[in-house]
């Protein structure tokens, strides 16, 4: 990034030399992101970051259908806040939203898809893998139930990308979003995939940047670190992947040792790096606090509603109470995470449980047989 902050640093709109440098940097990155996922360069848009362009890529499809006289549109109850909050603005536009169940184990059927399509349905809009418990949905089988279908398939691919091979013409991808920062690029850029013949719909509106499909000046040095990252982790994704799985198998192995918690999300069809937890009469809070002491970065949710008590809508979804959902730990590992680290993170998580159980008087309750506990062990 640092030479397009301190060297080639114009504006890729500008017809002087000095910008079309920009410009040149800018088409190439453009092709390197393509090429990553089997697209054409022109079927790439840079975006301020995935929330961008899922609002971008679901107002697209709906609008379009709209025009032939199609409102309704399929997605899961478990989407990102980004996706299910556009969701609701089309609602309130006269558009009918089906949201599918995505089950205990946090997986939908290409069939389940098929089943709740319609004559009016315009659009399907289902992430490639959750953002909270990781859980990774069968996309190609998706893309090539609705091939034939005159349907728009979305899928907001912000935590795949970089991790789970992504091929959108072999997997039949109409338009894909995709974050920098969740695959080691800056934060605040993103990526929307359109394919070829859909005519993006413009949501900011200004200059004739980006072909006229996204307005304002391009930011040349996060979209150069967002290029690299990607091609970076696409590089080494099958080494990288076959690495965090076995940690991630160590790490719930180990936690699933702690009486009274489950894995949320099935077990083998999740992304690598994810792990996430619910345990009794623990708040997410006091846990991810401790965690903290003991330098471990953990979530309790999203990052994004990080700020909310209200109980993660994804573990909702997936058939968890309130009281255990108030109780989830989500842990992401990386390519540094080593196995000492696991080995500490699970003797950690495990102190703190006690811990703060041997605090709760909701959990002396359990073990007085006061209340009921969720979990079989």
């Amino acid at each position: 990034m640092l030479p397009y902050m301190d060297e080639v640093y114009g504006n890729p709109s500008s017809l002087y030399s000095f910008g079309q440098d920009a410009k040149e940097a800018l088409e190439d990155a453009r092709a390197r992101v393509a090429a990553c996922i089997g697209a054409d360069p022109r079927e790439i848009t840079f975006t301020s970051g995935g929330s961008e362009a899922d609002n971008q890529a679901i107002f697209t499809a709906a609008h379009l259908g709209a025009k032939k006289g199609k409102k309704h549109i399929i997605s899961t109850a478990f989407e990102h806040h980004a996706v299910l909050h556009t969701l609701d603005r089309l609602k309130a536009e006269g558009f009918e939203i089906t949201l599918l169940d995505v089950h205990k184990n946090g997986v939908i059927t290409a069939d389940e898809v098929l089943a709740a399509l319609r004559d009016d349905t315009c659009l399907v809009t289902i992430m490639y893998a959750n953002n909270e418990i990781g859980t990774v949905q069968p996309i190609a089988e998706i893309g090539a139930a609705l091939k034939d279908k005159d349907v728009i398939f979305h899928t907001d691919a912000v935590q795949a990308a970089g991790h789970l091979h992504i091929d959108v013409k072999e997997q039949n991808i109409d338009m894909l979003s995709i974050s920098g920062h969740k695959f080691h690029g800056p934060k605040g850029i993103g990526v929307l995939y359109t394919r070829t013949g859909i005519r993006l719909e413009t949501i900011i509106s200004g200059g004739a940047q980006e072909r006229g499909k996204r307005a304002g000046t391009e930011n040349i040095p996060a979209i150069m670190g967002l290029a690299k990252a990607l091609e970076d982790a696409v590089a080494g994704i099958d080494e990288n992947a076959a690495k965090l799985t076995v940690l991630r198998d160590k790490l719930i192995e180990g936690l699933d040792k702690i009486p009274y918690g489950e894995l949320n999300g099935d077990a083998v069809k999740r992304l690598p790096s994810n792990v996430n937890f619910c345990f009794e009469g623990i708040e997410g809070e006091s846990l991810l606090l401790l965690l903290d002491d003991k330098g471990i970065c953990a979530s309790s949710g999203s990052a994004c509603t990080s700020g909310s008590l209200d109980p993660s809508h994804v573990l909702l979804a997936i058939g968890r109470p309130h009281e255990v959902a108030h109780g989830s730990l989500r842990l992401s590992l990386g390519e540094d995470t080593t196995e000492e680290d696991v080995d500490y993170i699970i003797t950690a998580v495990t102190d703190v449980v006690t811990y703060l159980r041997n605090m709760s008087p909701f959990w002396r309750d359990l073990v007085d047989g006061k209340r009921q506990h969720v979990f079989e062990k």
